[in-house]
């Protein structure tokens, strides 16, 4: 039997992530509510093109076609629309074959208070407003931000890539960098806890949770020699020695580790970035979040002393 959605990994996805809604967000803003329902009733037959998070959120859902008897993960469409205005919305992930069947219209209202209701461990928007909100009350979010959309249908692999700081473990360390931006006073406070592990930062849940879905792989191919791995995840750091080790105390602490993990010691991260080619890079900062090519996929989370 199929997990029950308190026990899944639930991604929750805003239409303005998961779709191109540039032509009618346009419409709303020159013209109004009543001339965008107008607008997307006339053009409920025309598919919406991808948008950013597309391709992560397909691939994050084939997860479900390699586990048919749990179906582990769910996604979640979490919509400002109300109903009628979302059908075009609805049309279009039928149109994709996108499996998603559970979904909130909100009709103009912010729809991050209904996280937790279904088990959310990450919310995508591309509204800054809402994700701000969610984060203020301690909900996992992230900022889907403009760049072109690139979905290899070849490729079956899911990459995914984090920082480290503010996004898996809190902002303890970052403050006490950002104070007086003082390398050396940052690696004698982490040599000094090297062994505390850090608390959890807003997205840790997701992080654990992929995790699991890693250990159902390990399984998987265990029993089935040529199972073929779909998941790859990545730490991106700029820490570098000595305060590496805190990182992987605290992974360690909480039975997680990543594929592959990089310390930069403050190296652009684009350099990293462009090999690994995630199809998600998770960091609160957004000096760190960007793409000479502008193709690969980056979510800012705005927490902690990195976004006061």
């Amino acid at each position: 039997m199929p997990y029950p959605i308190e026990h899944k990994l639930v991604i929750g996805i805003a239409s303005s992530a998961l779709f191109d809604l540039t032509a009618s967000h346009q419409v709303y803003l020159e013209h109004g509510p009543e001339a965008y329902r107008k607008y997307q009733e006339e053009q409920l037959a025309t598919v919406l093109d991808k948008g950013v998070a597309f391709p992560f959120i397909r691939r994050f859902l084939s997860i479900n076609q390699h586990h048919p008897q749990t179906a582990p993960v769910e996604v979640v469409l979490f919509s400002r629309n109300s109903p009628e205005t979302g059908l075009r919305v609805m049309n279009s992930i039928a149109h994709y074959g996108l499996d998603i069947s559970r979904a909130c219209f909100l009709t103009g209202q912010s729809p991050y208070t209904y996280l937790p209701a279904f088990n959310t461990s990450l919310f995508l928007s591309a509204n800054e407003e809402d994700v701000r909100n969610a984060l203020a009350a301690h909900y996992p979010a992230g900022l889907v931000l403009p760049s072109r959309t690139e979905d290899d249908e070849a490729d079956g692999e899911l990459r995914i890539a984090f920082d480290f700081d503010g996004v898996i473990a809190d902002d303890e360390s970052e403050t006490i960098f950002k104070r007086n931006n003082d390398v050396g006073e940052f690696h004698a406070h982490e040599s000094a806890r090297v062994a505390i592990p850090h608390q959890p930062g807003p997205l840790a849940d997701l992080f654990r949770k992929l995790s699991a879905m890693q250990q159902l792989e390990e399984d998987a191919q265990r029993d089935d020699p040529s199972y073929k791995k779909i998941l790859r995840i990545a730490i991106i750091t700029a820490r570098s020695a000595p305060s590496h080790e805190r990182v992987v105390t605290t992974l360690k602490s909480w039975g997680v580790s990543a594929n592959e993990t990089f310390f930069l010691g403050g190296m652009e991260k684009a350099r990293v970035l462009s090999i690994f080619k995630p199809h998600m890079f998770f960091d609160d900062q957004l000096s760190h979040l960007q793409s000479p090519a502008g193709n690969i996929p980056m979510v800012h989370i705005p927490f902690g002393v990195a976004n006061r």
